[in-house]
């Protein structure tokens, strides 16, 4: 199965426009997708987005989803672990990564003074 992104050379991103809140986040985290699709409901496809979260900014339940999710944290802090008030977890700095497989529960997640994430998600090759 091959992946379907168009071939993007280099060319600068605009960084204040095309952002929205992804499902069942919070109004304070926003995407933006740069490449690809993810269709959740045929388990194919695959997009790299840009997440970031506003300072202050928590979700309050873990996440599961059945596609790989590669996360690299560009910018910023990101605290995993917290609970449904925002307290406790621990707190990650700039060059951390995380690659999690299909059913790997996550967070919750905050940022205390916001931060930048790349992810990468995709289904296995049937």
């Amino acid at each position: 199965m091959a992946i379907n992104k168009a071939h993007d050379e280099f060319h600068a991103l605009d960084m204040a426009q095309g952002w929205e809140v992804p499902p069942g986040y919070p109004a304070g985290i926003q995407q933006k997708i740069l490449s690809g699709a993810l269709d959740e409901a045929n388990r194919r496809g695959s997009r790299t987005r840009l997440l970031r979260f506003q300072p202050g900014v928590f979700t309050t339940k873990p996440f599961v989803h059945e596609y790989w999710e590669e996360v690299y944290l560009v910018s910023g802090d990101l605290t995993v672990g917290n609970d449904e008030q925002g307290r406790g977890g621990e707190r990650f700095a700039p060059n951390t990564y995380a690659c999690r497989p299909p059913g790997a529960v996550h967070g919750p997640f905050r940022s205390d003074d916001g931060c930048l994430l790349l992810e990468i998600h995709y289904f296995d090759p049937a």
